[in-house]
């Protein structure tokens, strides 16, 4: 987990954090694992990320950063070679509009992990996304990203096993949808565990 600079409110710690996940360019149109819809979700996360970052509060972005001999990728795993840490298509969407000090956690690290989860163990360091944010006394989660099936779904319901409450944005999600309706049975799944679902411009961050 490594900041991407020098957040400009660190002594304004809230309880609610921002969590985007996956938003990178092997996950949008034109990549190796594109999800339909998946560059619409970045002018919706633009105006939140300026809101929290104006008020100061922590943002989180993740990224699949896997080792290119993964079993992640076929013919051990399920998926086509994506998100290779370092490469072009495991960079965050040119349009995606990261404040500065956002948390930048990396997963699936590992040749072994699917790195579905943003609190899966085993990152590229010592730091557990659990524990950064229990020690900024964060409680509460907005997340949107990619995708709805996957890694949104896993990330989703390990907060909420974790104990933080979670607000997820319909209007900032995509989803794979390898067999047709997995999106809206993960959002259920995801609304069923207590994960409340709501429109980005509904949400208050103050």
């Amino acid at each position: 987990m490594q900041e991407s600079g020098t957040p400009t409110h660190s002594t304004n710690r809230r309880t609610t954090a921002i969590l985007i996940v996956d938003v990178q360019q092997d996950f949008c149109a034109g990549g190796a694992l594109a999800v339909p819809g998946g560059d619409q979700v970045v002018p919706v996360v633009n105006p939140l990320l300026a809101r929290a970052s104006a008020l100061g509060l922590t943002c989180y972005a993740t990224r699949d950063w896997h080792p290119s001999h993964s079993n992640h990728f076929r013919p051990r795993g399920p998926w086509p070679v994506h998100c290779v840490a370092g490469t072009p298509g495991a960079q965050f969407h040119d349009d995606l509009r990261l404040p500065t000090g956002t948390v930048i956690v990396n997963k699936g690290v590992r040749p072994d992990s699917n790195g579905y989860s943003a609190f899966d163990p085993g990152q590229d360091d010592e730091t557990d996304l659990a524990v950064d944010a229990a020690r900024r006394s964060i409680t509460h989660f907005v997340a949107a990203g990619l995708a709805t099936d996957y890694c949104v779904r896993a990330s989703v319901l390990d907060a909420l096993r974790r104990g933080f409450e979670v607000t997820l944005l319909a209007d900032a999600i995509a989803a794979v949808d390898t067999t047709p309706g997995d999106g809206q049975r993960a959002l259920e799944e995801m609304r069923a565990a207590g994960a409340v679902i709501a429109a980005a411009v509904d949400v208050p961050l103050g």
